[in-house]
């Protein structure tokens, strides 16, 4: 006599929703690395018309687990494993580790405080401001500061071009590459879906993010930015950074040799970020992070992320 047995059901995925500065993100909660996310599911997940919708995102792994970061798994408990919004793989994200952080702390798998959290980019320390805030402002309660390593900067000539305009842009890797332009008026940008032409083309043969930058006061700037594989973003916390440093050098600003810390006042459209950078090169980002809503993916739905 043979026994029925109902086919296996597809298991729920869980996922939450945040941002940092309103550059925003789906989180997938993966400790065991047992998921696999291609491509086209995370372009999928990231859809804001047909998806869950986000600038990126985060998948939370141990990093014992995930072979991109076995080697930090001494330094690092967790790996936040980034994507782009075109389900391409990035080095870093500097709003996104807030988040990362952010939602470690909500799931009480981490207490306040330091920590520390491996990235493509190498371990990343992060510090969460030790009260019960939600994490809604710059520098107030629930703040979090990522401590964004040091930024390297060459000589390239390099030129960003919108339309018939074109700028000098200083290039500045924040483990991630970029082109700061310095501008009049931040429309001068244009509507950013594309990616702006920087030439020449062989400095960045990866992609480039691109950030125009205007002055609001001493040492206080405002920028607009193209995220590769993303398209313009409300924020971009290491574009910021890369933005901060830029300023910094254009106004004869440079920590490692006057010995004292500098600190710009960055804002996006999505908020406002500090930065400040230390005699010995150590860049920190401070801003908020907010978890805003969490949930299931339907189980069948989810299944079917490759074939939609």
């Amino acid at each position: 006599m043979s026994t029925y047995r109902p086919a296996a059901q597809p298991s729920p995925i869980p996922f939450l929703k945040g941002h940092g500065t309103e550059n925003d993100f789906v989180i997938i909660p993966d400790p065991d690395n047992a998921l696999t996310l291609s491509a086209s599911a995370v372009a999928k997940l990231c859809d804001r018309r047909a998806g869950i919708g986000g600038d990126g995102l985060l998948r939370v792994v141990r990093s014992a687990a995930h072979p991109e970061a076995q080697s930090m798994a001494d330094r690092a408990e967790w790996f936040m494993d980034y994507r782009n919004s075109d389900g391409s793989v990035a080095e870093m994200c500097g709003n996104g580790v807030r988040v990362f952080a952010r939602y470690l702390r909500r799931a009480g798998l981490v207490q306040a405080g330091d920590l520390a959290v491996a990235t493509r980019g190498g371990v990343k320390k992060v510090h969460i401001a030790k009260d019960a805030g939600t994490g809604g402002d710059a520098t107030g309660p629930g703040a979090i500061t990522a401590h964004m390593g040091r930024a390297l900067l060459t000589e390239d000539d390099v030129t960003v071009a919108v339309g018939e305009r074109g700028w000098p842009a200083r290039n500045v890797n924040m483990g991630n590459p970029h082109a700061v332009a310095f501008v009049d008026d931040l429309a001068h940008a244009g509507n950013l879906f594309t990616a702006p032409p920087v030439s020449p083309a062989s400095v960045y043969p990866d992609g480039v993010n691109v950030e125009f930058v205007v002055d609001r006061g001493p040492r206080h700037v405002a920028m607009r930015v193209h995220e590769r594989g993303s398209g313009e973003t409300r924020s971009c916390g290491t574009g910021a950074c890369a933005v901060a440093v830029a300023a910094a050098r254009r106004d004869g600003l440079d920590p490692a040799v006057t010995g004292e810390p500098v600190t710009y006042t960055v804002d996006v459209p999505g908020g406002r970020l500090v930065i400040t950078e230390r005699p010995d090169g150590e860049i920190e980002m401070t801003g908020p992070a907010v978890i805003v809503a969490e949930g299931v993916l339907d189980a069948e739905w989810a299944q079917r992320l490759d074939t939609l």
